[in-house]
């Protein structure tokens, strides 16, 4: 007998056993397979057109870009009216116990749904995650993850399973280079109106300051969110959105080595892909994501001292030493909240910033003005 039907024969029984493994669950073998292995995948955000991919459908651990998912369901929530964002939500046991990144909450205290969301775009606390997870799965985070992989098969994340809402470890929770690219798009697509979270160049939290790490806001041209996310067993992952001259790309890097890696990486593969699309590039300056990382730390410095601030706009990006002068984002607006739920719109004068929405058929253009 030849020996090429035999070693046919192997490949198959192997391809079919790894196969079976990950289709049950078992992601052991993902960290062994896939660390250091980048999948990437880049997306017109209006069209749904793939611009760039590398095995983009290799399951990997998601770590916090989990809490995308999180975040999808608690604006559905907030947009049905099941929950209000000035809503208190109580701090379990088992939340408070979440391992860091976090908030440092303690058990029986309160946090509102929309700290809760402040938290997860910007400093990825897995402790707020959990309670929000909580607070919407009726008490249960298990429960709420299962509302979160139903969520996932429904939006065509069919490479996409949960096991919490935060990121944390956990050898059953999966995902896709390509599903996050489709959850990021409805996310943008979806909800717009609350789009402009993922943007906030940082929050204060009972007088603290709490900056946002997203590298790419003030760093990268046109960058206005998503969000990271990194543990020993994912590498280091990143979904950003980018709009310049009203073409809006969504691109997702898993598995990189490192935060400078995945930074570049996901830097040229953005430039690429506008390139791609006849948006002529961006000159990018050597200090631009160093003064934007100062910005940040300024800005954290200096801030009023309400409970929570946040700041949204589209990011304004033909120059990128604009965007590095910038403290973190240029805003359009920005809301204090006091007492009881009391918004006050401030700004040191008057300024018109566009914010670019996409749906799945075109690109709309809103205008918010703010008031003094």
């Amino acid at each position: 007998m030849s020996r090429f039907p035999i070693r046919s024969f192997l490949h198959l029984k192997v391809t079919a056993t790894v196969g079976l493994c990950i289709g049950l669950g078992g992601m052991h073998a993902a960290r062994a397979q896939y660390a250091g292995q980048i999948s990437s995948i880049v997306v017109d955000a209006r069209t749904g057109a793939v611009l760039s991919q590398q095995d983009p459908d290799l399951r990997r651990y998601p770590a916090s870009l989990t809490k995308l998912m999180t975040l999808y369901l608690t604006f559905k929530a907030v947009r049905t009216g099941q929950v209000m964002l000035d809503a208190a939500m109580p701090v379990s046991v088992h939340a408070a116990s979440m391992e860091p990144s976090k908030l440092g909450l303690r058990p029986g205290s309160s946090l509102t749904v929309e700290q809760a969301v402040l938290a997860l775009v910007t400093k990825s606390a897995n402790d707020a995650a959990c309670a929000l997870g909580e607070f919407l799965g009726g008490g249960d985070e298990t429960r709420f993850a299962a509302m979160m992989t139903r969520e996932a098969g429904r939006l065509g994340m069919y490479d996409t399973v949960f096991r919490n809402a935060s990121g944390l470890p956990n050898p059953e929770q999966m995902t896709s280079a390509r599903d996050l690219a489709t959850l990021a798009r409805h996310l943008i697509v979806d909800y717009g109106e609350y789009y402009h979270y993922f943007a906030v160049p940082g929050f204060y939290f009972h007088g603290h300051a709490v900056p946002n790490h997203d590298p790419m806001l003030g760093a990268y041209p046109g960058a206005d969110g998503l969000k990271t996310g990194y543990t020993d067993e994912a590498g280091h992952n990143l979904v950003t959105s980018a709009v310049r001259e009203n073409v809006r790309l969504i691109g997702v890097v898993m598995g990189a080595k490192s935060n400078g890696r995945r930074n570049t990486t996901m830097a040229e593969l953005l430039d690429a892909s506008f390139q791609a699309e006849g948006v002529a590039p961006a000159d990018l300056h050597p200090l631009v994501l160093a003064r934007a990382q100062a910005a940040h730390a300024a800005w954290g410095r200096r801030g009023a001292q309400g409970t929570t601030s946040l700041a949204s706009a589209r990011l304004h990006a033909t120059r990128p030493m604009e965007v590095a002068e910038a403290p973190g984002i240029p805003a359009s607006y920005t809301r204090i909240r006091r007492g009881h739920g009391m918004v006050v719109h401030v700004h040191p004068a008057p300024v018109r910033a566009h914010v670019h929405l996409v749906s799945m058929g075109h690109v709309a253009h809103t205008t918010h003005k703010a008031r003094s």
